[in-house]
């Protein structure tokens, strides 16, 4: 590589070690974590680097997921806060079979703004940020595997064409890519919903995973493999969307954009188009994500995605829309800065798409 070149491999670098030492200091020294799980953190971020700076043939895919990986660390404190409230009172008995306190699922007790506060007095301002690894791990395998696919597949498609896909091809790409994604991501993805939704449980009932592969180990050890790719098929389905929602709306909006030519191929345009695809994605993906997330922090009280959904009916339609608002506030920024990272790591690197 040339001396030019060698600029965006350390914008890998510092990118992928400001990630693993926000990490180690929030978490890896403090005694309730233990200093192991930070150690190790930092050692798996530095091979990650070092691996970065030098695969070359593989910068579509290492744009993709590093760009999702530094966006949810601005995802992870409003996906905290919008987790997060009081334990609520438990209902009387024989009213119903269960209660699920997420506030995807239930009526919410606080409002998030209430929630974020109550989370930084209770347990200071990093704890906004538990469940980090979760995330991350979660981006490194589901947003990988749908922006590997993607992106190399909408460009193969486009340079024989010679022009930029049309929408419906884009949307199936996106739903085809996203739909493997979720999969490949559940295990992850179920350990972060969980994660976060530790510390409504019971002190009995809590189960205070360290980090994420401590996570992924106990649930394997404990509750079988099967257990980790528990509602998969949500998670695929609302991958598929989020993804439609995401990239697929994204290049379609960059797209319209860039055609009326009141704005060029900057910042501001990429800014334009990702707060519309965030939107998208919003809107599209959060019926499935109440139930993805009620299905991946059940203890057995449904029996398959139709009883999921006839229960959830139940509480009216509007239910399927329940933190709508703090959906947005976590997958709009994420979405934005999502696209602009990985705008600016294509003008690095050189790399054009077709608009």
């Amino acid at each position: 590589m040339s001396g030019k070149d060698a600029n965006p491999s350390h914008l890998f670098t510092s990118l992928i070690y400001s990630l693993a030492d926000l990490r180690v200091r929030g978490h890896g020294f403090d005694p309730k974590c233990g200093g192991a799980p930070g150690i190790a953190f930092l050692t798996e971020a530095k091979q990650m680097a070092k691996a970065a700076s030098s695969l070359e043939g593989l910068l579509s895919v290492s744009q993709g997921s590093l760009s999702v990986g530094a966006a949810s660390l601005a995802q992870t404190p409003s996906e905290e806060a919008g987790g997060r409230g009081p334990h609520p009172p438990r209902p009387p008995p024989g009213r119903t079979r269960h209660t699920v306190h997420l506030q995807t699922q239930q009526e919410v007790k606080m409002r998030m703004t209430g929630m974020a506060v109550h989370v930084v007095r209770t347990g200071g301002f990093l704890a906004l940020y538990n469940g980090l690894s979760a995330s991350l791990a979660r981006q490194m395998t589901y947003s990988l595997t749908r922006f590997a696919i993607y992106e190399t597949l909408r460009d193969y498609m486009s340079t024989d064409s010679k022009r930029p896909l049309p929408f419906y091809s884009k949307v199936l790409l996106g739903g085809a890519s996203g739909l493997i994604g979720g999969f490949v991501g559940t295990p992850a993805d179920l350990v972060n919903v969980r994660m976060q939704n530790d510390v409504k449980l019971p002190l009995e009932q809590r189960r205070n995973y360290a980090h994420a592969l401590d996570g992924l180990y106990r649930v394997a050890r404990e509750e079988g493999l099967k257990r980790l790719f528990s509602g998969a098929t949500m998670a695929s389905s609302r991958g598929a969307l989020v993804t439609v929602g995401q990239l697929s709306c994204y290049d379609q909006a960059k797209q319209l954009v860039l055609g009326t030519g009141i704005l060029p191929d900057n910042i501001v345009t990429h800014l334009v188009a990702s707060f519309i695809a965030g939107g998208c994605a919003t809107l599209l993906c959060q019926p499935l994500d109440v139930l993805k997330t009620r299905l991946m922090n059940s203890r057995g009280e449904y029996q398959g995605v139709f009883h999921c959904f006839t229960e959830t009916a139940k509480l009216g339609p509007l239910a399927f829309f329940k933190g709508l608002f703090p959906a947005g506030i976590r997958l709009v920024p994420h979405t934005v800065l999502t696209f602009v990272f990985l705008e600016q790591l294509r003008k690095h690197f050189g790399i054009k798409v077709l608009t």
